[in-house]
């Protein structure tokens, strides 16, 4: 299965905890390789196979209590 990296806006982080904390979310969704989150440039570069769906991403950061546009 290949993998894709998808680049994707995060809104609401202040800190660096929220950055672990979106990381972590992002990496907990099966098909997710890695996540780079980025507080300064509120943004995300998640590595992840082709089965991983943006509506997954979005929906885990927001149980997280983030917004995240892909």
């Amino acid at each position: 299965m290949s993998t894709n990296v998808i680049k994707a806006r995060v809104e609401g982080m202040t800190c660096d905890k929220c950055v672990a904390h979106v990381t972590h979310a992002l990496e907990s969704v099966p098909g997710v390789v890695s996540a780079q989150v980025s507080l300064e440039g509120a943004s995300a570069d998640i590595v992840a196979n082709d089965s991983v769906t943006a509506q997954q991403l979005a929906d885990t950061v927001k149980s997280a209590g983030y917004v995240l546009t892909v």
